[in-house]
C-alpha cells in the first residue's frame, strides 16, 4: 500500500504559534502509512499579483505549488485574524488556486482546522477558508473541519500535541482525508 502525504499549511508565521503546533499534532498523530509534512516556506511567497506569475514565478510559490501538487490532500490550520483567515493562508489557497481552473488545488482533499484563544474557535476562518478552498478548486472533505477554541487554557503552555482530547480530534481529521484519498483512487 501506498504512503498517503498529507502537506499541513499553517496560517501564521510565529515559529511558536499554536497553528503551526496544530499542524505538527498531525504529523506526530498520523497513523502508520501517513506522512504529515509541515510547509515552512509561506513567509516568502510573494502576495499573489497576476505580473509575477507568468512564464516564471517566485520559487517561493512554485515551491508550494509543487508541494501542494505532490500531496495527496491538504490540511490548513488558521488562526483568525479580524474574523477571518491569516492574509498568509489566504495567499498560499491563492497561489495554489493558479493557473485558474488547472492549479494545484484542483479536485484536492482538503481538512481545515481552526484554532483560537476565544470561545469561538476561529469559527469565522473556519468558514471563510472553507469557502476559499471551494472557490479555488479545492474539496473539503466530510468531518476534515475542527474549530478549537480556549487554546490558551486549553493548552497551558504545553504542546497541542499534548492534550488528549485535541491530538484525537486532529487524528480524526487526518483520517478523513486518508479516507478521501481512498475514494479518489477508487473513482
Amino acid at each position: 500500500m501506498a504512503q498517503t502525504r498529507v502537506l499541513a499549511l499553517p496560517g501564521s508565521l510565529r515559529s511558536a504559534a499554536v497553528s503551526r503546533q496544530l499542524a505538527e499534532t498531525a504529523a506526530a498523530v498520523a497513523p502508520e502509512g501517513v506522512e504529515v509534512s509541515v510547509f515552512d516556506g509561506l513567509a516568502d511567497i510573494p502576495f499573489y499579483n497576476e505580473d509575477l506569475d507568468g512564464e516564471t514565478v517566485p520559487a517561493a510559490a512554485a515551491a508550494l505549488r509543487e508541494a501542494v501538487a505532490d500531496a495527496d490532500a491538504v490540511l490548513l490550520v488558521t488562526p483568525e485574524y479580524n474574523g477571518t483567515t491569516s492574509a498568509v493562508l489566504k495567499n498560499a489557497i491563492d497561489w495554489a488556486s493558479r493557473p485558474y481552473g488547472a492549479g494545484a488545488l484542483r479536485a484536492k482533499p482538503v481538512a481545515v482546522v481552526s484554532q483560537s484563544p476565544s470561545p469561538n474557535a476561529a469559527k469565522w476562518a473556519l468558514d471563510d477558508t472553507v469557502k476559499a478552498v471551494g472557490i479555488a478548486g479545492g474539496t473539503v472533505v466530510e468531518g476534515g473541519s475542527l474549530a478549537v477554541g480556549e487554546t490558551f487554557g486549553k493548552f497551558a503552555g504545553a504542546h497541542a500535541k499534548d492534550h488528549g482530547e485535541t491530538a484525537q480530534q486532529i487524528g480524526a481529521v487526518v483520517e478523513s482525508l486518508v479516507a478521501a484519498t481512498k475514494v479518489l483512487e477508487n473513482a
